[in-house]
């Protein structure tokens, strides 16, 4: 596997947990170690929160295993806005390799992590 793409419904928590079971089927695929694998999917849950505070329906999440593991979480429809991810992006930082955040007008609109 090296690219997997989902969407999900950020309005109910049953969908968060089906994005953190997918990323953690994507971290097992990829051989990541599984303290790795547990960080991984605190910051991709972490990141679709950021994005459901700022105002987005949907999520649009896309994994990548060509030379580690990567996901991109982007904000679709609802009403963007800014929204308080402080402390989430510091819980992001200090779990994941790097992450990139894809920002206009001070609006959070998608997250990059990569392990």
């Amino acid at each position: 596997m090296k690219t997997f793409t989902v969407e999900f419904y950020l309005s109910d928590s049953e969908y968060h947990t089906a994005l953190r079971l997918v990323a953690g089927a994507v971290c097992s695929a990829a051989d990541v170690d599984v303290d790795a694998l547990e960080d991984f999917k605190v910051c991709v849950t972490e990141s679709a929160l950021i994005l459901k505070n700022g105002g987005f329906e949907r999520v649009r999440a896309q994994f990548d295993t060509d030379g580690g593991v990567k996901a991109t979480l982007t904000g679709l429809d609802g009403n963007p806005k800014k929204g308080d991810s402080e402390l989430s992006l510091a819980l992001i930082g200090a779990l994941v390799e790097s992450f990139d955040i894809i920002e206009n007008g001070g609006i959070i609109g998608g997250i990059t992590l990569k392990i």
